[in-house]
């Protein structure tokens, strides 16, 4: 019989010095702002709760509250500013470095520009935000009347029943997701504000890109690339890029955030989180 030599055997077992994850010291906390929709809120404590436990796992101070899921542009941009405020009281902090997923980054362009949150905010950086719009919002408004009112009572009905503090608008919410709106209303009025840095990261994956995509998202992927190309099944690849656009993410819409990661993509998710991380450490933020 051939005995695996013990030395060999333990080798697995060998400790490192230092198995915690690196320290990432940055000078200002995380305000990670959560995109639209709600269903992910019954799944974690907050939609960006996965991703925020892994940046305080790094030695940041890093906060992931919850808004109401379904809402115009300003009224979730009045909410994350109201806890910028709040946490500024509670904690001392002078100002934030706000990560911010899908739609979130349209709010929090507006909160910087019309808020006065311009002393708040060092930093903004973006993940697969429709800066340019998502033709997606295009194909849910154009679905037949009576199915897309029920669509939004239902969606209504459900982001009032998580979050009751504000009434939802998920119609209102979509409308302000098409390219019309964010290119020819948001983006001329919701100029970058001086002294806040700006960064993006885009995404791609499914058609038109070696990445693998959820079969459920698969339909919705192929049609998006039919008007916008390559998307990470919710946001435009070229639409996602806004101030310093740092790369393309090889990951979909709710990878990015950890949801629906399978074994072997986890550590993407993880080489990503680091990154953006260390961009802020390198930045002096």
């Amino acid at each position: 019989m051939n005995w695996i030599e013990p030395k060999k055997y333990l080798k697995r077992f060998e400790l490192n010095e230092f198995p915690q994850p690196d320290l990432v010291l940055l000078k200002h906390p995380v305000l990670m702002c959560h995109g639209y929709g709600g269903f992910l809120m019954v799944m974690a404590p907050s939609a960006m709760h996965r991703c925020c436990m892994r940046l305080r796992g790094m030695g940041i101070h890093a906060f992931a509250p919850n808004i109401v899921p379904y809402a115009k542009i300003s009224t979730r941009a009045e909410q994350w500013a109201s806890l910028i405020l709040r946490l500024r009281s509670e904690y001392g902090f002078s100002a934030f470095n706000v990560v911010a997923h899908s739609m979130g980054g349209l709010d929090m362009r507006y909160a910087i520009t019309h808020l006065g949150l311009s002393d708040s905010v060092k930093s903004l950086t973006t993940i697969a935000s429709p800066h340019h719009g998502t033709s997606l919002a295009d194909l849910v408004l154009n679905t037949p009347e009576a199915l897309k009112e029920k669509m939004a009572e239902i969606a209504d009905w459900f982001g009032e029943s998580i979050y009751p503090n504000q009434k939802s608008d998920a119609k209102a919410a979509v409308e302000q997701l098409t390219s019309d709106y964010v290119t020819q209303k948001f983006n001329p009025h919701t100029p970058d504000t001086e002294g806040v840095r700006y960064f993006s990261y885009s995404a791609a994956v499914g058609k038109g890109t070696e990445e693998p995509l959820n079969p459920i998202y698969r339909l919705q992927n192929q049609l998006m690339f039919q008007q916008d190309g390559p998307n990470d099944s919710f946001v435009p690849l070229e639409s996602a890029k806004w101030g310093e656009h740092i790369r393309t993410l090889p990951l979909s819409h709710l990878e990015q955030i950890e949801f629906q990661v399978s074994k072997d993509r986890r550590p993407l998710v993880e080489a990503f989180w680091l990154e953006l991380a260390q961009n802020l450490q390198k930045n002096g933020l």
